[in-house]
């Protein structure tokens, strides 16, 4: 049997504004995987760790984060708050022997681009090599 993760993205409203026109359907049609289910948030900055980790306690078998480059967020300082968070995360994924490569943080600027494309590639072979989450098992 194969597996099929389920991955959560958040991303930032300006980073995924041009990526999440006619509801996702270019997404796809660009090679998105479908093993995506992506939350558009008003800014990353916004994300909390408590989200981050009911995401996992969802069902998600991995979680990534795409906000805006770190000089350039939109609401300033949105997407350093956001990275922190994920590391927080990441160490706490740490300190339960459950692998920190589950959850990440991504720079991108806005726009449909190949970038955010790729990002969402990259994160569904990471979570594919990972197998499924360990919290739900």
């Amino acid at each position: 049997m194969s597996f099929e993760p389920k991955i959560t993205l958040f991303s930032c409203h300006y980073a995924s504004q041009q990526s999440c026109a006619e509801k996702g359907t270019e997404l796809q049609q660009l090679g998105f995987p479908a093993t995506i289910t992506l939350v558009r948030v008003p800014c990353t900055g916004k994300v909390q760790v408590t989200t981050l980790l009911q995401a996992f306690e969802d069902g998600a078998d991995g979680v990534y984060v795409v906000g805006c480059p770190v000089d350039g967020c939109h609401n300033v300082k949105g997407s350093v708050r956001a990275a922190k968070r994920v590391a927080a995360v990441k160490k706490a994924l740490g300190e339960l022997d459950v692998e920190q490569g589950r959850i990440e943080m991504v720079h991108l600027p806005r726009g449909l681009h190949p970038e955010f494309v790729a990002a969402g590639v990259a994160m569904d072979k990471k979570i594919r090599s990972l197998g499924p989450s360990p919290f739900h098992s």
